[in-house]
């Protein structure tokens, strides 16, 4: 994989490497960096760029149903069509976690995507928790 093409940036989380500076993620780590970033970022928490980010944070609070999960989905499919140019989306589904395994109230958000340069395909799985309300 040539660096160069998909770049460099910070990690995510930002850390302090052994030499004391800032870790960086390079090639494909910093491609799968980005799509956290933004999912993790709701809209109109960046002042100077209050569009960048994802939808999803909208429906912390929205029943665990069917439809919710096709807009979250919806969501994170414009998100990282709009801010990520590095690759192209290829599916996102949003499943529940049966309540057995953890909490009920947990998505995970499977995305799978090309990477444009390399045409490599890569998988990512997003946790999301909503609270749904008690009525």
């Amino acid at each position: 994989m040539n660096r160069d093409i998909l770049g460099t940036g910070w990690k995510f989380p930002v850390r302090i490497d052994v030499r004391g500076g800032f870790a960086f993620a390079g090639g494909e780590q910093s491609v799968q960096e980005a799509i956290w970033i933004i999912l993790g970022t709701a809209l109109g928490e960046r002042r100077m760029l209050p569009r960048f980010g994802c939808g999803i944070h909208e429906y912390v609070f929205a029943p665990n149903s069917p439809a919710t999960r096709g807009v979250i989905g919806d969501q994170v499919r414009q998100a990282l069509t709009r801010w990520e140019p590095r690759i192209d989306v290829l599916d996102v589904l949003v499943e529940t976690v049966p309540a057995e395994e953890l909490t009920s109230n947990q998505l995970l958000i499977r995305v799978s995507y090309r990477i444009r340069s390399s045409n490599t395909i890569q998988n990512l799985v997003y946790p999301f928790y909503i609270e749904e309300q008690q009525t």
